[in-house]
Parts: structure tokens; C-alpha cells; sequence
């Protein structure tokens, strides 16, 4: 992913919906939003496969210098680490969200998503915070037992050597804006 500079004005409407992830690399992140779509899940497409460490968060276009800075300071603060995706888990009944679990480095997510959840992104959660990957959301009851079924086997592992800032664009559509790598091993 190319590393530009968000623009901070020209182009951006003053606030932009941003949000902050470790993104699944292929071939696992198109089996997991294949299986999503297969789900019937309408944002299968719209959202890359990938970790939250930053909810949709609004901000100012003007403090996106800010934000690229913030963030890059946290990536350079933290290593490299294993990722080892298991397993089906779900928020149901508290929320319709089936996913598939962080068995390896939701430590290491827990700690990067304190970083990158404050400075100029500090914010409040509707939830505590819990590393996962959605395999299908807002769906019904029958699907979403469906989806936990399908998802119990699934293993993936690889490293994870940084994050990424995505904007929501006008057409609902997530799209990965910029990458920041972490620091030296």
C-alpha cells in the first residue's frame, strides 16, 4: 500500500469517518469475506477483512496531520507479532455479530488498540474492547447459527507487522488510505 500523506483539505469534506486495523493478508482475508458474502451479510464487500483497533471515528480533515502522526508514532513503538485466527466466538445476545477468534495476538492487539485509541483519536467505546474478525453481522438468528457453524473450523496464521488507517468514502465503502509498519524487530 502506498504511504501518501492524507490530504487535509482540497477534495475531503471537513470531516471524515476514519477507522484503524490489522488488515488479514490473502488468501485468508478474501476466504473469510467470501464466507461473509456467502452469509448474505450486505457489507461483505464493503469491508476489507481485517482487526479493529479503532471503531468509524469521526474527525476534523483539518487534524488529519495530527492523526498520521499519532499513529505513526504508535506503529514505531511497537514489534512485529503472530496472529493465529481460530475458531468461531459471537457477541450474541448482547450483539447479532458472529466472528472468528484472535487466538494468538489479542494481547498484542489489546495493547495497540490503547495506543492508537488515544491522543487526537482518545474516545469512549460502546463495548469493551475485543480483538475478533466479523464473519457476519445483523443478520438472522438462523444465519448467524449458520455462520458459527461454518466458521468453527477455520485456522489461519501469519505475522502482523503493522496497521492500517481506512476512510469511509461516500459510496459505504471502506478503503485502506494508509499502512504504517511497525518498528525494527
Amino acid at each position: 500500500m502506498p504511504q501518501t500523506t492524507l490530504p487535509a483539505g482540497g477534495g475531503l469534506p471537513e470531516v471524515v469517518t476514519i477507522g484503524v486495523s490489522v488488515s488479514v493478508p490473502e488468501p485468508f482475508g478474501s476466504e473469510i469475506q467470501d464466507a461473509r458474502a456467502g452469509h448474505g451479510d450486505p457489507q461483505a464487500r464493503s469491508i476489507p477483512t481485517h482487526v479493529t483497533l479503532l471503531p468509524p471515528t469521526e474527525v476534523p480533515a483539518a487534524r488529519l496531520p495530527e492523526v498520521e502522526k499519532h499513529l505513526a508514532e504508535v506503529a514505531g513503538t511497537h514489534r512485529p507479532f503472530r496472529m493465529l485466527l481460530k475458531g468461531s466466538g459471537t457477541f450474541r445476545p448482547v450483539s447479532p455479530v458472529v466472528f472468528v477468534r484472535v487466538e494468538e495476538g489479542a494481547h498484542e492487539c489489546r495493547l495497540l488498540e490503547a495506543a492508537v485509541r488515544a491522543g487526537p483519536l482518545a474516545r469512549e467505546l460502546a463495548f469493551p474492547y475485543h480483538p475478533h474478525v466479523t464473519v457476519a453481522h445483523g443478520l438472522p438468528e438462523d444465519v448467524l447459527d449458520q455462520a458459527y457453524e461454518k466458521a468453527r473450523p477455520f485456522l489461519a496464521a501469519f505475522p502482523v507487522t503493522g496497521f492500517s488507517l481506512s476512510r469511509f468514502d461516500a459510496d459505504a465503502v471502506w478503503r485502506p488510505w494508509r499502512a504504517y509498519a511497525f518498528g525494527p524487530h
